[in-house]
């Protein structure tokens, strides 16, 4: 009696029992969060306690209060959310946008210290193309001006005092 048909049984038997457990709990679930019920001997004073609140929400200087509790009940609500422990997933895409953050930021960083190297590139090849040109000048029997050699190095000191 306790062989391979017996455990099948009772774990058919142990299956049976936790479906209608859960159907029992998805069913009273149902039930509460569509329907008010209130003791028999008490339901009028609800019911006109919520025609109350009804005519309450009606009128606009009590719809801005509302409003406004409503906002700092939202908020106080977000507040909380923030305080409560993050799942793993939420901490892994925090974590990942960090590092694209951080990614993007060095990234550009470099881009603008390669943008103004190239800058003082031009700026130094530029210079040095012109006192070339200078230097290299000839008179018309092929010797070099030595006047246009003078006034460079004249303009030199004058930049460094």
């Amino acid at each position: 009696g306790r062989g391979f048909a017996f455990r099948r049984k009772q774990k058919i038997e142990r299956q049976y029992r936790k479906l209608l457990k859960k159907r029992r709990n998805v069913h009273s679930q149902q039930d509460n969060q569509f329907t008010d019920t209130y003791p028999e001997h008490l339901k009028h004073l609800y019911l006109a306690e919520e025609e109350m609140l009804k005519k309450r929400r009606r009128t606009p200087d009590d719809s801005v209060l509302s409003a406004e509790k409503l906002n700092k009940a939202v908020e106080s609500v977000m507040t909380e959310g923030k305080c409560k422990k993050k799942t793993s997933n939420q901490k892994a895409k925090e974590e990942y946008e960090k590092i694209k953050a951080e990614h993007a930021r060095k990234k550009e960083e470099a881009e603008k210290r390669k943008q103004q190297r190239e800058a003082a590139q031009r700026l130094y090849k530029q210079k040095k193309m012109e006192a070339y040109k200078i230097l290299s000048k000839k008179t018309k029997r092929g010797q070099p001006n030595l006047n246009l050699q003078m006034e460079l190095l004249l303009q030199k000191l004058q930049k460094n005092t």
